[in-house]
């Protein structure tokens, strides 16, 4: 658990001017790969190969997530020939192993839905509804209302975004101060055609967002419905 903290700690940046802290993440990347050699091949061990191949599969993005101008690059739009192949093979490659030993956890789960958007050639045929699933099996191992949101995020894309919203707007009261929160609800209202709503959304966000670069997407995302709506 310390070893994901250094990771998401490194992946996306708390706050300041950049992104991500790349020798964070490659910190806890090496000290996965050391448990992992050190571990038995037990229980435990199926974990520790799960994080670790969480966090190489992630890590493969890190080149594509913000663009030439330094300007944030979601998943759904990033240059998927850029990825690090060799990370995702090692990660796939991990991700397996851990499986093989037959005690699942919550960070094989999640590496296995980061497995479903590296193999997918295109956002189009990323396996949605095996995410959902995924995701509700995430959801009955650890409950979290993070995940929750996760989990409308991908149950919009396979069913629509006003079930997506629908979802969301169950967590309204444990999650009114979590940026993210207000992030996706804005990227749905807006996909559902709602841009008032969704611009509402969008400013509550970048309120809330202590990250430069990614107050800087929600402020430009904004500014296009402001745009559109005059």
């Amino acid at each position: 658990a310390v070893i994901y903290l250094i990771f998401n700690a490194g992946y996306v940046a708390t706050s300041g001017e950049t992104l991500m802290r790349q020798d964070l993440c490659a910190e806890a990347i090496r000290l996965g790969q050391v448990l992992v050699e050190l571990l038995p091949i037990d229980v435990i061990s199926a974990e520790a190969r799960g994080l670790l191949a969480l966090m190489l599969l992630h890590d493969s993005r890190r080149n594509t997530r913000t663009n030439e101008a330094d300007e944030l690059v979601l998943l759904e739009d990033q240059d998927r020939s850029k990825w690090d192949q060799d990370e995702i093979r090692a990660g796939l490659a991990m991700l397996h192993s851990a499986l093989n030993l037959r005690h699942p956890g919550p960070y094989q789960v999640q590496a296995a839905i980061s497995a479903l958007h590296a193999e997918a050639d295109d956002p189009a045929h990323t396996d949605w509804p095996q995410i959902v699933a995924l995701y509700e099996t995430l959801r009955a191992m650890s409950p979290s209302p993070v995940i929750d949101v996760n989990h409308a995020v991908a149950v919009a894309m396979a069913k629509g975004p006003l079930v997506g919203l629908q979802l969301l707007d169950r967590l309204w009261d444990n999650l009114r101060d979590y940026y993210p929160f207000h992030a996706v609800r804005a990227d749905l209202l807006r996909r559902n055609g709602e841009r008032e709503a969704a611009a509402e959304a969008y400013q509550q966000a970048i309120e809330l967002c202590p990250n430069a670069l990614e107050r800087a997407y929600l402020q430009r995302r904004l500014d296009e419905l402001l745009n559109l709506a005059r």
